[in-house]
């Protein structure tokens, strides 16, 4: 259903250095920065960008957004969580654990990036 994701930053460097540690917690590459300065990522079929806003005004977040990472285990989850804390993002929501929702058992792990951007790990529990 979709293309991409594209979020925005200020701080790219920050944005790099945080986005370059969660996807190696999970396997993922580097990112690419094309000739414009955003910062791409390619991981698994996706891809998932990091850019200056265009109209020059300051980036900001989606209040009541969140941007989902499929995960292929709660320890998966657990590591990209652990390398976004450690480079510059903050934990929200609960603790990363399993959560009874309507779609059956979720492990979930929360972060906010330098940003702002609020993004999840999220593992389908049996």
């Amino acid at each position: 259903m979709f293309s991409h994701v594209m979020v925005g930053a200020d701080d790219i460097d920050a944005a790099k250095a945080f986005y370059d540690a969660i996807f190696a917690a999970i396997g993922g590459p580097a990112a690419i920065v094309d000739d414009k300065g955003r910062l791409i990522y390619i991981h698994n079929g996706a891809l998932f960008m990091v850019s200056r806003p265009i109209d020059g005004n300051p980036a900001c977040h989606a209040n009541g957004g969140t941007i989902g990472f499929a995960m292929a285990s709660p320890e998966q989850a657990d590591a990209w969580h652990a390398a976004g804390v450690a480079a510059g993002g903050a934990t929200c929501e609960d603790p990363p654990g399993i959560r009874e929702s309507g779609f059956g058992k979720l492990y979930l792990a929360y972060l906010r990036d330098p940003a702002g951007n609020k993004l999840c790990a999220l593992h389908r529990a049996g």
